[in-house]
């Protein structure tokens, strides 16, 4: 098998037509040995942040000298960003043959294995092979049904808030969607909340804690201090550690980093041994991209994936933050089954103008469709037929304006634009 030929394969298989549980990923991995239960893991659910608190922690433990597995989704450029080891995508030939050694398994099962049930197999057996010593494990989605869940006794879960999205699998309310993070809180094992201390989403994952013995935790972002928001770095204060670096840009990143400051808190009582200057190192050296990242200084480009209502308040306040005495340029696009209405009128005091596009996705919103929504709340919007076309507009206009350029909402927009800007 090839490493294009197991990609392939992969994408065979269509969770849509799954009926949800555990079953199955439970039966393709009991096949395998369970490699899973070879490995230690900090499990990360969360409508938004996730992925930042992700990347940080991993950053963060390979600075204390852990050798570090880190599972994430959806991938940005190429599929092997999934799975890491120490930083590094796993390779064509090991992608390749563990896919094949997984098939063997997986093409005996009666119920065949989901596409995300494939990658998370996939993954733990790479990160048994690789050694893992601790295993970074974002949740795909929800919680309580997604094949990650299917790891015992992580050394602590995190959910690092709660929002409205995915809401046709998840439920219709912050109570419900609460409650499918919550599946991945495990009897004793010390669970951490990010989000907003009032309402019924941290009511609701105290209340599962409390039921399955789990010491409970909370973020207490009172005693975040951010000093400095620039192009450059970003620098805070968070209980005792005074005038932290973090690389990553976005005033949602000062509370993402808060919620790893407590991760590392609990995992120093879990018997790991992660040292104050491993957290600076970590928090200076840590990349991860399409989180208000910038692409240009000429004009000033960045690219943030803010993509449900939540995502692109937090995007609207950043920019409010950078570009304090000015509006800004919008390109972007997303996909048709988004709040795209209530997002637009979040984005409604920060835009001057918008270039949408059609993104590269069969549930995309149409660029002309977009636009029309944001002329709908007063907003000029020209649609394009190409995100090149729209580009090179949006980049004309920016340079004679001095205006800065935002690129956001979907994804899927992120390789093309990066491409397109690098050539």
């Amino acid at each position: 098998m090839t490493c294009k030929e197991a990609i392939a394969y992969i994408h065979s298989n269509h969770w849509q037509k799954k009926r949800p549980g555990l079953s199955r990923i439970r039966t393709l991995l009991e096949q395998m040995g369970d490699p899973q239960k070879q490995l230690r893991f900090l499990h990360v659910a969360g409508t938004n942040g996730k992925g930042s608190v992700c990347a940080m922690s991993d950053a963060i433990l390979r600075a204390a000298g852990y050798r570090t597995g880190l599972f994430t989704s959806p991938y940005i450029r190429i599929f092997h960003e999934r799975m890491q080891i120490n930083g590094t995508p796993i390779s064509d030939e090991e992608l390749a043959e563990i896919t094949a050694y997984v098939k063997g398994f997986a093409d005996k099962m009666e119920d065949a294995p989901t596409e995300f049930e494939l990658i998370t197999a996939i993954a733990m057996e790479f990160f048994r092979r690789q050694g893992a010593e601790v295993v970074v494990l974002e949740v795909g989605l929800g919680g309580r049904m997604d094949s990650t869940n299917v790891i015992e006794q992580p050394l602590l879960s995190v959910i690092t808030g709660i929002d409205f999205d995915h809401i046709a699998q998840l439920g219709n309310t912050l109570h419900s969607i609460a409650a499918e993070k919550a599946g991945i809180v495990k009897e004793g094992c010390p669970v951490l909340y990010g989000g907003t201390v009032a309402g019924s989403a941290c009511r609701t994952i105290s209340s599962v804690a409390e039921m399955r013995h789990a010491p409970f935790y909370q973020v207490d972002r009172s005693s975040l201090k951010v000093k400095e928001y620039s192009l450059e770095r970003t620098l805070f204060s968070y209980g005792d550690y005074e005038d932290l670096e973090l690389a990553l840009l976005g005033t949602y990143q000062p509370f993402n980093a808060a919620t790893v400051l407590n991760i590392v808190e609990i995992l120093n009582t879990r018997g790991l041994s992660i040292s104050p200057e491993a957290v600076r190192e970590g928090l200076r050296q840590v990349r991860w991209p399409a989180r208000f990242e910038l692409f240009s200084t000429d004009p000033v480009v960045l690219f943030d994936g803010g993509h449900n209502p939540q995502g692109i308040a937090a995007a609207v306040q950043s920019i409010q933050a950078y570009f304090p005495e000015q509006k800004v340029n919008l390109l972007t696009g997303v996909m048709t089954d988004k709040a795209y209405d209530e997002m637009v009128e979040r984005l409604r005091p920060v835009a001057e103008k918008v270039y949408t596009v059609t993104p590269e996705n069969p549930r995309a919103l149409s660029a002309e469709d977009y636009a029309v929504e944001f002329r709908t709340h007063k907003i000029p919007a020209q649609a394009y037929a190409s995100l090149e076309e729209a580009l090179r507009s949006a980049m004309e206009d920016c340079r004679a304006e001095g205006t800065p350029l935002i690129c956001l909402g979907s994804l899927y927009l992120y390789g093309p634009v990066a491409d397109l800007l690098k050539h």
